[in-house]
């Protein structure tokens, strides 16, 4: 299993498929999981795969307080952590749920960035299993956190493939 990844890049021009300009920077990850498309795509939206994937003492020092999720366009979730004694909810609406091929969805933290980016996670079959891309699209502010966010992916996603791989 090898994760693949391309340096963030800028994109002054581009408009998005959602007609508002494509913010600035873009982060892409790519992932190889021996585990179904629909096994990979259903771990997005169930609260209780995202807790042992994308937060808690498995990834980082941080205590899950709640992880709530509208699963459906127009939804919304909370994934509340506490982390080095801060409360920390990072909040988004589900824009796109295509099940198992495609999944779009704002990011950002509560009361700070709420609706900045954009997640848009692309999932393909491949052999017995699936290939993951994850495009996190970042309004210009936020460029010189491009390889810590394109980090703390690949490092979610590792932690997505190997509860995966448990299950």
């Amino acid at each position: 299993m090898s994760a693949k990844s391309n340096e963030g890049h800028k994109d002054n021009e581009a408009m998005s498929e959602y007609g508002r300009a494509t913010p600035n920077v873009k982060v892409s990850v790519t992932r190889h999981f021996d585990a179904s498309p629909e096994r990979v795509f259903d771990a997005w939206l169930d609260p209780e795969m995202i807790g042992k994937w994308m937060f808690g003492p498995a990834l980082r020092e941080e205590e899950v307080l709640r992880i709530v999720a509208d699963a459906r366009v127009g939804g919304s979730f909370s994934f509340l952590v506490r982390r080095q004694g801060q409360e920390i909810d990072h909040v988004g609406k589900y824009r796109e749920i295509d099940r198992p091929r495609r999944l779009i969805f704002t990011w950002g933290i509560a009361g700070e960035s709420e609706d900045e980016s954009l997640v848009i996670i692309e999932i393909v079959p491949q052999g017995t299993g699936a290939e993951l891309t994850l495009t996190h699209e970042m309004d210009a502010k936020w460029a010189d956190y491009a390889s810590r966010t394109e980090a703390g992916w690949t490092k979610m996603l590792e932690a997505l493939a190997a509860t995966l791989g448990q299950i």
